[in-house]
């Protein structure tokens, strides 16, 4: 994420603004240090992100997954005498 500090947002607001809207969130700092997050309002807050399942209907997992390959792993670690 974009850290800017003070002077630099205040010279370049506009187009900071213009991004943030986008969706391109930024933070601003002062000596460094950061202080303040700014983002689109309609963004989606950090507790409302639901990242489980977004693959759900895209993508088959095989039944045995788990068992996949086995025999190849075990010749390569010496299975096979």
């Amino acid at each position: 994420m974009l850290t800017i500090n003070i002077h630099e947002a205040k010279t370049h607001l506009s187009r900071l603004v213009e991004q943030a809207a986008k969706g391109e969130s930024f933070i601003i700092a002062k000596a460094g240090r950061p202080l303040v997050k700014v983002m689109a309002l309609d963004a989606p807050e950090t507790g409302q992100m639901r990242r489980l399942g977004f693959l759900a209907g895209h993508i088959a997992v095989p039944d045995d997954f788990d068992r996949m390959g086995s025999a190849e792993i075990e010749s390569m670690f010496g299975g096979e005498a």
